[in-house]
């Protein structure tokens, strides 16, 4: 059975999947040198049924999801989250770090810097506890007010002084290429990734981000092994062209201009199997089962 087939199926317990530790410290798939499907994952506030965590995760695992990943810092309740994660099989890869637009480790005022450090520390904690690998983080976000050079140079400061306590929870921490205006090469952005010297920071690639202005496998070539995680959506360069920039996100998974055949090669030369995070307008049932079929979809091109 070759990899699209594999994938189709959609049974990777069937080959004894089993976690590995990938190069960049994170929990990458394995199945003894063959290939598995992509583990889905979606994020929290997508799920648009139930009242209780255990609903809520209940409804995603007959969807289709193998996981979710939450907000931090937030008012979850662990104990609660912890249950329902019990009680479903359904894991938590990471978590969102929830105040990097609104606190970036680069802000002038060393205030909010420290904000968003007492953040982040909350973030990577909150992750141990749920039993995930990775926090996503927005590095820094370049404007008017905020230089390009100082986003560098004083976001690598702010964050590296977390690393250490990264290193000590055995949590990595990821960063996500958005539109941020910065780090806007892949071999800049694998350049800041390396100049963390550590195996506990790497990048949480957003495949869909990138369309605008790139091309996925691009990035996937050249981070490799710095790829801890994926976020999986939609963009069209056809909707940009005809109706605006941000409508170029209204297009379902699968419906754009991503080159999901590509993405998939490059994937297979880095060797990435692991967790790909849908990132979309979520819903009800019905809706949540159409992401986890569309993810299923590219991910078998």
């Amino acid at each position: 059975m070759d990899r699209r087939d594999f994938m189709k199926a959609g049974t990777a317990g069937a080959l004894g999947v089993l976690a590995t530790r990938g190069i960049a410290g994170v929990d990458w798939v394995a199945t003894d040198g063959k290939d598995t499907r992509m583990l889905k994952s979606l994020k929290f506030g997508m799920i648009g049924e139930g009242e209780s965590m255990l609903e809520k995760f209940t409804l995603i695992k007959a969807c289709g999801f193998d996981g979710v990943e939450m907000d931090s810092p937030w008012d979850w309740d662990l104990e609660e989250v912890l249950a329902a994660k019990e009680a479903t099989g359904i894991d938590i890869p990471g978590v969102v770090l929830s105040t990097h637009w609104q606190k970036p480790f680069n802000h002038p005022d060393d205030g909010v810097r420290g904000e968003a450090k007492s953040a982040l520390e909350r973030a990577l904690n909150d992750c141990k506890a749920l039993g995930g690998t990775t926090v996503l983080v927005v590095p820094a976000v370049v404007n008017a007010e905020m230089s390009y050079q100082d986003a560098y140079e004083v976001s690598r400061r702010e964050i590296g002084e977390l690393v250490p306590m990264a290193e000590e929870l055995g949590i990595s921490i990821a960063f996500e290429n958005v539109w941020n205006n910065f780090l806007l090469s892949p071999i800049e952005a694998a350049r800041y990734v390396d100049s963390f010297e550590s195996k506990h920071v790497g990048w949480y690639f957003d495949i869909g981000n990138i369309v605008n202005y790139g091309y996925p496998a691009h990035w996937i070539d050249t981070l490799g092994k710095r790829i801890m995680k994926l976020d999986v959506k939609e963009y069209s360069r056809q909707k940009r062209n005809d109706e605006g920039l941000w409508k170029g996100f209204s297009v379902e998974i699968g419906d754009g201009s991503v080159g999901w055949e590509a993405v998939n090669e490059a994937l297979d030369r880095i060797g990435y199997r692991g967790w790909a995070s849908a990132e979309v307008g979520g819903g009800g049932r019905e809706r949540l089962i159409d992401i986890a079929s569309r993810m299923d979809q590219v991910f078998a091109l």
